[in-house]
């Protein structure tokens, strides 16, 4: 079985297993997507999506967190972690897009990279997410898995993971496909030296399978 031939069969086959599969970050404007994703670095969704909760409350919009204070969001999302430099790069981009893009996120993915606080994974995300352009997100949960899986080999960085899967993954699957990644992360290919292959759908195509 080649790597496309692999890819294309573990893609029907999640989809199977996770069809509802999608961003676990809340979110019902662009903007916060923005935010959360910039919040959720080192930290879970889980946290992000209470932090936010209150942030939002006292800053609605995205005029009201570019004319906040850096330590006005830094209390917020402190629980987040790295507060300080979270803060910093929300502020800035909110000025960004109240300035330059009338306080609206811009579909292109160069503009987004530009932006502070925003990488490859982020742009991706949110041209996934928000613009349903073709997108693929390697978080960490999709390096380890593709890499268990032998979609690449022995590769961890992201840009350089991101690039294969180019190569292998459907653009209209990318962003869907990664997402249930993250969800078999969770439940089955977990980050355990021994992940449960027993109970997983893959078992039988998996290239590291019971490794």
């Amino acid at each position: 079985m080649t790597k496309k031939q692999r890819t294309l069969e573990i893609i029907e086959r999640l989809k199977q297993e996770y069809p509802d599969a999608g961003c676990t970050l809340d979110y019902d404007q662009a903007w916060k997507l923005l935010v959360s994703v910039r919040l959720a670095a080192q930290c879970t969704d889980a946290r992000v999506n209470v932090v936010v909760e209150e942030l939002y409350r006292v800053f609605p919009d995205v005029s009201a967190l570019a004319e906040a204070s850096v330590e006005e969001i830094e209390e917020i999302v402190r629980p987040c972690g790295l507060g300080r430099s979270k803060a910093r790069d929300i502020n800035a981009c909110m000025k960004i897009l109240r300035d330059t893009y009338e306080g609206k996120v811009p579909g292109d993915f160069d503009k987004l990279l530009a932006l502070p606080g925003v990488g490859r994974k982020s742009a991706n995300l949110i041209m996934g997410d928000v613009f349903g352009k073709p997108a693929i997100v390697t978080d960490t949960h999709c390096i380890r898995l593709v890499n268990r899986m032998g979609l690449v080999d022995g590769i961890k960085e992201p840009a350089k993971v991101e690039k294969e899967l180019w190569k292998i993954v459907p653009p209209e699957e990318g962003s869907d496909f990664c997402h249930r990644l993250v969800e078999h992360g969770r439940a089955v290919c977990t980050a355990r030296t021994h992940p449960a292959c027993d109970k997983c759908c893959l078992g039988d195509i998996c290239k590291k399978a019971g490794v």
